[in-house]
Order: C-alpha cells, then structure tokens, then sequence
C-alpha cells in the first residue's frame, strides 16, 4: 500500500511534463560542454557545474506552480529593479563595464538574472486586465527604469534583449493599428537620437559592422576574424581542437560571444545546423506550451521565454556570421557563464510548469 502511494505521488508530480523539451535541452547543453572542453579545458568543469545548477533551477521551477508568482508581479518588479542597482554600489569594473557584482564568491551579472523577474513581472501585468493602447504604452513606461540601468552598464546588448522581450510579449497580446503607428512613429524619432547615448566603441562597432575592412587590425578585426573561423569550418569542420582561429586565439571571445563562430570552425556547416535545429526545436516547443495555456498569465510567460530565446539565439548566431553588429549577446546554454545558464534555466523551468498546469487541467476537466 505504501509503495502504491509513493507511485502514485511520483506519478502526479511528473505528470505532465515534456521529456521533449527538456532532451533538446540537454541536447543544447552538450554542444557548449563540448566546446568549452575544446576551448578551455580548464574550465570544463566549472561549466559542468553551471549546467547542473542550471538543471536544479529548471526541475525547481518546473515542479512549482507558476501562477503563484502572479500575484507578486509588482513585487518581482521592485525586486529586479533593486537588483540593478548593485552593480551601481558594488559593481565591478571589467573592461570598462560595470556589469558584475561578487556574492558568496561568485561573480554574478544581474542583468542576467533580471530577465525571468522581468518576464514574470510583463506577463503578470498583461494578464491583469484587456489588451489595449494605453496597458501597452504603460508596460513599457515601467521597464523604463531597468532598461535605463541596463543601458548605463554599459549592456547594450541586454537593453535589447529586454526590449525584444517587451516586443514579443506585446505583439503576443495583440496588435492595433493605434499601437503599431505609435510605435513606428516613436522608433523613428528616437533611433536618431539613441545615437547619442552610445559609447564611443559602441558607435564604431557599428560603422565598422558597415565597413570592417576600414579598420582590420582594430574595430573591424572581431568580426574579421569571426567569419574567417566560419569559413574554414567548410561541411564538416576541423575537428575539435583543431580550429585554428578558435585554438590559436585569433578570435576573440571564443567562449561567449563568438563561440558559435567556434562551433562552425570546429564542427562545420553540419554540426551548426544540428545545433540551430535545437533551437529550433525548444523554440517550437515553448510556443506549444503557450498556446496550450491554461490562462493568460501562462501565455504570456511563454510569449516573454519564446523573444528572448529567438532573439538571442538570431542575434548572436547574426553576429558570428557577420549580417548584424556586435553587440555582446551570449548564445543560451552554449557561451560559458553561469548567470546566463542559470537565467535561461529559470525561463524554461516556469515553461515546464506552464506546460504540467494545462496537462492537469485537462485531466481535471476528464474527471468532471
């Protein structure tokens, strides 16, 4: 009797969940322990040791109903918000960046671990009442604070990673013809006068993305150096450990930002098409769970995880092959770092839960 009690209570806590997603997952995972291995055998084991932090937060969240966080959305806010302001306080400065805070002995990026807060923050607001002009305007006059403390890192990359979230959640909602007028109206003012507020390196990233034969040995030599390690990776690439862009120290930021650049050197044409088919994939697997939601705030959730994966995955893998300008985008659950692990975990775990909460339902609703 006891045992048919514990079956039954693994049985309801498993019920529902999607091995699917979470095999593409570890799928995912392996490319980057592959490749950290290549890259930087030394620290192999710490990235082995993010991926299982990572997989705790996942299987954490997973197996936690999400919609209790809907009821602390304006506290999830404060809370994000609060976060940024470390680096302010406590900040590190790396590379004339302070984007890094130590806690308990471990460097940790908040602008990082902000994004499922803020997703969970966006999702609890759209979900509060009907989809209109003014909820829109007013969502994202709200982010403005964290997108401003973001931005003065500096961390253009997050600033646009949390923008494209913003985008996604409220294209998810719906779109008027009032909101899309605004919106173009606004994004033509004020792209001119974003100008401005960019660093100076920032600002010759991106001349130099429209001409990096102007500066070869300076500005332009990233990205140079990016699309030659994905030209010679050919169909089937060089073999791990054998890139010689990736290997020899070439390419810069081999682990994070151009680590696809790596991938494509060292596994070829084959191996990142493998890799983006994941993707693809857990990608397709989340808009699954969103458009099987059993309630708005689910959708939305889902909606939030959807932008910012795509969007970072198009971003970096846009920048490695040289279509968009450096921007500092890692590649989830690839590039080495814990704080994004541990951030992308988070999102996919509340997906997880999304994805058990409407497989409950429906047996709830076979029951009556």
């Amino acid at each position: 009797m006891k045992g048919d009690s514990q079956g039954l209570a693994l049985y309801r806590l498993v019920q529902g969940f999607d091995w699917v997603l979470l095999l593409l997952v570890i799928g995912i995972f392996s490319f980057g322990s592959l490749l950290t291995l290549s890259l930087s055998p030394e620290l192999f084991q710490s990235q082995i040791a993010f991926s299982l932090v990572g997989l705790v937060a996942f299987f954490l969240f997973s197996f936690f109903d999400y919609r209790i966080f809907r009821g602390f959305f304006i506290f999830l806010f404060l809370l994000a918000t609060g976060f940024l302001f470390l680096p302010l306080l406590w900040g590190e400065a790396t590379r004339g960046a302070v984007r890094w805070v130590q806690i308990g002995g471990f460097s940790v990026q908040p602008s990082e671990v902000v994004k499922p807060l803020l997703i969970l923050f966006l999702a609890g607001f759209l979900a509060r009442g009907p989809a209109g002009f003014k909820p829109k305007i007013f969502s994202l006059f709200l982010l403005a604070l964290p997108i401003f403390l973001i931005f003065r890192q500096p961390d253009l990359g997050t600033t646009l990673v949390i923008l494209a979230v913003w985008l996604g959640m409220i294209l998810a909602q719906g779109l008027e013809l009032k909101f899309l007028l605004s919106l173009l109206i606004l994004s033509a003012v004020g792209l001119p006068f974003s100008w401005l507020f960019l660093k100076d390196y920032q600002k010759l990233r991106i001349l130099t993305f429209l001409n990096p034969e102007s500066d070869p040995l300076g500005a332009g030599y990233n990205l140079i150096q990016a699309m030659i390690a994905v030209g010679a990776g050919g169909i089937f690439g060089r073999g791990l450990g054998r890139g010689t862009q990736s290997q020899l120290a070439f390419l810069p930021e081999a682990r994070t930002d151009f680590i696809f650049a790596s991938l494509a050197e060292e596994l070829g044409l084959f191996g990142s098409l493998i890799l983006l088919l994941l993707f693809l994939f857990l990608s397709l697997r989340i808009l699954k769970a969103a458009r099987e939601a059993p309630d708005d705030f689910g959708y939305y959730l889902c909606a939030g995880v959807f932008s910012l994966l795509t969007f970072q995955v198009f971003v970096n893998v846009g920048v490695n092959i040289g279509i968009l300008p450096i921007t500092g985008i890692t590649l989830p659950l690839v590039s080495q770092g814990g704080s994004s692990v541990l951030a992308v975990m988070t999102c996919l775990g509340l997906v997880e839960s999304v994805a058990r909460a409407r497989k409950k339902k429906e047996e709830i609703l076979e029951i009556k």
